[in-house]
């Protein structure tokens, strides 16, 4: 057995799934040289290049994506049982990694990471922030957050939030100026702020509830952005009509900082759920983040 091999191996497991050197260099708390030449050992054990390099990229070789297949899944089973086996004589521990949507900070996440720091100090809760349909698995997360529809059958997923609405704001500066859509069709004729989607690059079209159809409206207008918090400040700001989550902007709408329209067209969102693959609940730190959700959600029925 080359024991330099298998010692490397979690570090080409790390420059595939960051898509980089430095990126994974960064998370494993090496130099970006040191990644270089544990990359280089095992190319020159195996007789061939894992990776192909640019200047601009680097990308897994057919020989590379070979071994990865095999590789990443051995690695990761081993660094579960391996938690299971420290959680039996104390605390779950170890890195986290979820994959969310920006939204879920303020919905959800915040508290939650805001408990688990209290009740499992010794796990370490990373959140990547995207706004693409990740997938988890390939990307080395233990588990994700989306809205409910957006997640694939194939996921065991825990609601986080209850069902809430998207609904269409404006502030109280613009209605004034421009006055208020009163039907669908009357958004033709306002600035809407629109959401370029990250993974298409086309725009989103607005979602509503007419005659008790679902309806897809095209909007238009002088600012388009990729998230809601960007489209949130531009309609407190009057720049035009922002189409967004209800809880996001309760706070704005209960202030009179910003003026709910079109509100008996609004639809209806799943919610946010936690989501994971089959036996991932297995475990320790994900098992702890479980159970804290559902902890939280009780305490919430009780208050």
């Amino acid at each position: 057995m080359d024991r330099d091999l298998l010692t490397h191996l979690p570090v080409i497991v790390a420059v595939a799934r960051r898509g980089g050197f430095a990126a994974a260099a960064n998370e494993l708390g090496m130099s970006a040289s040191a990644v270089s030449h544990a990359v280089r050992l095992v190319e020159e054990r195996l007789g061939q290049p894992l990776f192909a390099r640019t200047t601009r990229s680097v990308a897994l070789t057919e020989a590379g994506r070979n071994l990865i297949a095999t590789v990443a899944p051995a690695l990761q089973d081993i660094h579960e049982r391996m938690e299971r086996i420290r959680a039996v004589k104390g605390r779950p521990s170890g890195l986290l990694r979820i994959n969310a949507s920006r939204i879920s900070l303020p919905l959800a996440l915040t508290r939650l990471v805001a408990a688990m720091s209290e009740r499992y100090p010794e796990v370490e809760v990373e959140i990547f922030s995207d706004e693409r349909l990740t997938d988890i698995v390939a990307e080395g997360f233990d588990a994700g957050i989306r809205i409910g529809e957006m997640i694939d059958q194939d996921m065991v997923a825990v609601r986080l939030t209850p069902p809430f609405r998207s609904i269409v704001v404006a502030s109280p500066g613009y209605v004034g100026r421009f006055g208020r859509p009163m039907t669908l069709g009357e958004l033709s004729n306002h600035n809407c702020i629109g959401y370029r989607l990250i993974r298409s690059g086309g725009l989103y079209q607005w979602e509503f509830v007419e005659d008790g159809q679902d309806v897809a409206v095209t909007v238009r207008g002088q600012a388009i952005v990729t998230e809601s918090h960007s489209a949130i400040e531009l309609a407190l700001a009057g720049v035009g009509l922002a189409y967004v989550f209800e809880p996001l902007v309760q706070a704005d709408i209960a202030a009179g900082r910003l003026i709910e329209l079109l509100g008996d067209h609004a639809v209806t969102e799943a919610g946010l759920f936690l989501y994971f693959p089959r036996r991932a609940e297995l475990a320790p730190k994900l098992r702890a983040f479980i159970d804290t959700v559902r902890q939280i959600a009780r305490e919430s029925v009780a208050g």
